[in-house]
């Protein structure tokens, strides 16, 4: 029998019990549900599975192990190394499955895997309650946050992992487990940064906190010519952020196409409104902005007002590192790539990290960039194929420029697929041994292996 035909009995079997859509590559709604965020990524599972419920993902990995396919697991479909996806196996795409619970008496929230932190916002925010989430509203709030999870409240409550209260996986022999800190500790400390490597996440529960519905946020920009003094004030304003404070840097465009390089600040502060407005005043008196958008807001604007920057179907290709400091030359450096830009959607970004995230411990859980500092992205994004090479050549010169400033560690949410040398074990630093080993303990055959991939031992 040919694999074609392997795959099609076995879905037909399988849709005996099966309450989600299975979708083969002739089939009506295939191409759009192949599709992840990053257009550079075209991969053309064999089949893609459907879920509507964890029962579902259940049967979708033992079809998988019964096929000998490789898996690919899909919640926002958003990385940019295009993880989510496979050519010629099985994808179990949990974008049916978006239901979120708010339980109001233990300020928590339970959000399915194929939510997304706009579906996540949405509904705690009714409540005047968030959680550490993404910056872009579009990204999975599975991915993002079994990676890490950067967003604008970290300062205060940390990152979306430390918000966990417990995670519902199915593992790679399809058995449901919950892990929380008294149920599978070990595993709990592992999906805390370890990514998708142990299971799929059919449910994260997490903490939430009094925030909003107003808070104090927005974007100020500035002519380029500017940006040497926009970046120092930028790593001076850093040095003494309150807890509430996110402070975010770019070198960016204009959004209106024009090419027009810029220097910009976003930020945030999630206190009361009287504090953000004496937290963000010394920004807002910087310079001669050419745009200052920095205000009250409702926290779901907050989290959306870069998404248009981020379209889906566009073509990206990033490269990150935390740098050791933000030096002048790491600043001029940046600068004299910037000007080399060959998109006038590319940009390069200073996430600052302060306040709670640094105040857990390097080991008490997977993720391992627990101090005061900055991460570097290199944020190349285009829509025309012809400029493909040139777009991906500049990521991949700037970021060699910007080396001799890299601290050792990365994060792992970032990392692209073509990178050289063991660009995961350096990303988890001295956590990645126990990584392996429980790797080794709850995915031995390595069956999770489309994503960023913790080896087992042996």
């Amino acid at each position: 029998m040919t694999a074609d035909r392997s795959v099609a009995a076995a879905a037909a079997k399988l849709g005996k019990t099966f309450t989600g859509q299975l979708l083969k590559p002739a089939d009506a709604g295939y191409e759009e549900a192949r599709r992840v965020h990053n257009g550079l990524v075209d991969k053309r599972p064999a089949l893609i599975v459907q879920c509507h419920n964890p029962a579902d993902v259940t049967e979708a990995i033992k079809l998988t192990q019964e096929l000998g396919l490789e898996v690919a697991v899909r919640g926002g479909g958003h990385n940019v190394a295009g993880r989510a996806t496979t050519d010629g196996g099985v994808m179990i795409d949990l974008a049916p499955m978006k239901a979120i619970q708010v339980d109001l008496k233990n300020q928590t929230v339970r959000a399915q895997g194929g939510a997304t932190w706009a579906d996540l916002n949405r509904e705690t925010q009714k409540h005047g309650l968030a959680v550490t989430g993404g910056v872009v509203s579009s990204t999975g709030v599975a991915g993002l946050t079994l990676g890490g999870g950067l967003g604008w409240l970290m300062g205060k409550y940390g990152l979306a992992l430390d918000n966990l209260c417990s995670v519902d996986l199915v593992d790679a022999e399809g058995k449901a487990m919950r892990t929380a800190k008294d149920e599978e500790p070990d595993l709990f400390w592992a999906v805390r940064g370890g990514g998708g490597n142990f299971g799929v996440a059919t449910s994260l529960e997490y903490q939430l906190y009094p925030i909003g519905p107003t808070v104090t946020g927005g974007l100020l920009a500035y002519p380029y010519d500017h940006a040497r003094d926009v970046l120092r004030f930028f790593r001076e304003s850093t040095a003494s952020l309150p807890d509430e404070q996110t402070l975010f840097a770019a070198l960016t465009h204009a959004p209106d196409g024009s090419g027009a390089k810029l220097a910009a600040m976003v930020t945030s502060h999630c206190g009361s409104l009287d504090a953000g407005e004496k937290a963000v005043s010394p920004l807002k008196q910087f310079g001669s902005p050419i745009l200052d958008a920095v205000g009250q807001m409702t926290y779901c604007d907050l989290n959306g007002m870069l998404d248009a920057g981020y379209p889906k179907g566009a073509f990206n290709y990033w490269k990150s590192t935390f740098l050791r400091q933000l030096s002048d030359d790491a600043i001029d450096t940046m600068i004299q790539c910037f000007a080399r830009c060959p998109s006038p959607m590319g940009q390069l970004l200073l996430e600052h990290i302060h306040g709670a995230v640094a105040r857990v411990g390097v080991q008490d859980t997977a993720f391992p960039h627990r101090a005061n500092g900055y991460n570097f992205i290199v944020l190349s994004q285009w829509t025309e194929p012809a400029i493909t090479d040139q777009c991906i050549a500049w990521a991949r010169e700037t970021y060699a420029a910007m080396e001799p400033f890299a601290a050792a560690g990365r994060y792992v949410n970032y990392l692209g697929d073509d990178e050289p040398g063991d660009a995961v074990s350096a990303a988890y630093g001295p956590n990645y041994r126990r990584l392996q080993e429980l790797k080794t303990k709850y995915d031995p055959k390595n069956f999770f292996r489309m994503n960023q991939n913790i080896r087992p031992l042996g």
